[in-house]
């Protein structure tokens, strides 16, 4: 066996979101959250311009009264909530080091701006982590994975407003005091970057509420920065020895020729990218984004304290998704090709996944090194993983050999950037078990070790039963990367 260049206690495991697996979305005193509101849509209906936004005041109000969508797929998630023990024992036969998932902000404040949190929500997540501590699972939680309560959008229009900082800032406190001996991992906003594609998912923001929709954008964003860092510094008074990172969106772009100005177009909407972890690692707003800011009219209300709040709490390490890369040109005439979920150019080099994402292994070593170039703090892969369509075959067996070779090439590639001397210490892989897809809603879209037997309608047992790639998984961990 070769010696695995993966440090000793490097963090193998899996990740997850509450709003996508927990289910219960109206037991336990949880309030309902933006993503309980999102529709089922089947894939004949979706189309390229699909998006998994509420966009107007009227659609919310149509949703919450019944007269629109019979479909919410994150409501029923896959009932880890009941299922817990059960769940988090697989996870342990596995191997996990380490397993990310998030807390329903409503489920601890059902409105967001409640006085008082919700005992049960809290004793809930005790459960939780008492139970992944039982066996020596250590939790990487997401204060914020999509999980705004809805009343925060309704009378707020979400991070528009302000007053959402004080909000989050005593959540994020009653959690830190009462798991302060049971989570030392955090992160602050799950793909804060996801706000510039999805505003009612990112910030919570209904457009039909505001004048200029970029404007609010950036000025949720920044009231979602100045959280960060507050809610960064009360981790480490609160928590001394814990650690708590930023989570991006990581989106590795290429420029589709070597003319210049197609460079130069890639590396700026690179530069975009990485605009938020600028702010978040660096602790201040970049040059390049102040430009931008200037010459598309968008002003940024800061109020004094605000820069010296990000300067004097960066977080600790940076943590990603990535599933796929981008390819940028600088010619107008491009049109929107179907293929990435974001990207308007198919890279001819890469082949694609069921839903047309484009398989990049070596991307993930780029962007692993670019980002430690850039940052020198430590990484921590927090999502990586293939949503394809598993077959049940007759004796039981579901044979993914499709995902382990995904895996496999990306695990490859991190050992890569590992030799390289990038200071990577964790990887989760998204959707360990079955669960509910941010994207599409559907069930069908399956990243798991774990098969759960339910469809896009909520049909079936819910049972678990293992694919091929769970004894692949439980090998990588136990050999730590040697054996792929």
């Amino acid at each position: 066996m070769k010696k695995s260049a993966f440090p000793d206690g490097f963090l193998w495991g899996g990740a997850t979101a509450a709003n996508q697996f927990e289910g219960a979305y109206n037991e336990g005193g949880k309030g309902l959250s933006i993503f309980d509101m999102v529709t089922f849509v089947p894939k004949e209906e979706r189309g390229v311009g699909h998006s998994m936004d509420v966009h107007s005041e009227q659609e919310l109000e149509e949703l919450l009264a019944g007269k629109k969508g019979d479909n919410f797929p994150k409501r029923r998630g896959i009932d880890f909530y009941h299922r817990y023990k059960e769940d988090i024992a697989l996870f342990a036969e596995m191997g996990f080091k380490t397993f990310r998932m998030s807390i329903s902000w409503p489920r601890i404040f059902p409105n967001g701006d409640d006085l008082e949190p919700n005992e049960e929500g809290l004793a809930f997540y005790d459960n939780v982590f008492d139970e992944l501590l039982k066996y020596g699972i250590e939790p990487l939680v997401t204060l914020s994975h999509y999980e705004m309560p809805l009343h925060l959008v309704r009378k707020y229009n979400g991070w528009t407003d302000r007053r959402l900082i004080e909000f989050f800032v005593n959540y994020a406190e009653t959690v830190f005091k009462r798991y302060k001996d049971k989570v030392k991992y955090w992160l602050t906003f799950n793909e804060i970057n996801i706000s510039t594609f999805s505003p009612y998912i990112g910030s919570g923001i209904l457009v039909d509420r505001v004048e200029n929709k970029e404007q609010a954008v950036y000025q949720a964003l920044h009231h979602q920065f100045v959280a960060s860092a507050r809610v960064t510094k009360l981790c480490h008074e609160i928590i001394p020895d814990a650690m708590i990172g930023c989570m991006l969106a990581r989106m590795e772009t290429y420029p589709e020729t070597c003319n210049p100005d197609d460079v130069l177009k890639a590396l700026e909407d690179d530069q975009k990218n990485l605009f938020f972890t600028d702010v978040q690692v660096r602790g201040y707003y970049p040059s390049f984004m102040k430009r931008y800011f200037e010459e598309n009219n968008i002003k940024i209300e800061m109020l004094p304290g605000d820069e010296e709040i990000l300067l004097q709490h960066p977080v600790d390490f940076l943590s990603f998704s990535y599933y796929m890369s981008m390819v940028s040109s600088a010619n107008p005439d491009k049109v929107q090709e179907k293929g990435n979920i974001f990207s308007v150019i198919k890279n001819p080099y890469l082949k694609a996944s069921d839903w047309g994402w484009q398989i990049d292994p070596k991307g993930l070593r780029i962007t692993l090194k670019k980002l430690y170039d850039r940052y020198q703090v430590p990484l921590f892969i927090v999502e990586n993983g293939l949503g394809a369509y598993d077959k049940v075959e007759e004796d039981g067996s579901i044979i993914d050999d499709y995902r382990i070779d995904y895996m496999r090439e990306h695990i490859e590639q991190m050992e890569e950037a590992i030799k390289d001397g990038v200071d990577l210490i964790s990887y989760t892989s998204w959707g360990c078990i079955d669960l509910i897809s941010a994207s599409t809603s559907e069930m069908s879209k399956r990243y798991g070790f774990i098969y759960v037997d339910q469809d896009d309608y909520g049909n079936g047992t819910l049972e678990r039963r293992k694919k091929k790639s769970f004894d692949w998984y439980k090998k990588v961990i136990a050999t730590n990367g040697a054996e792929l």
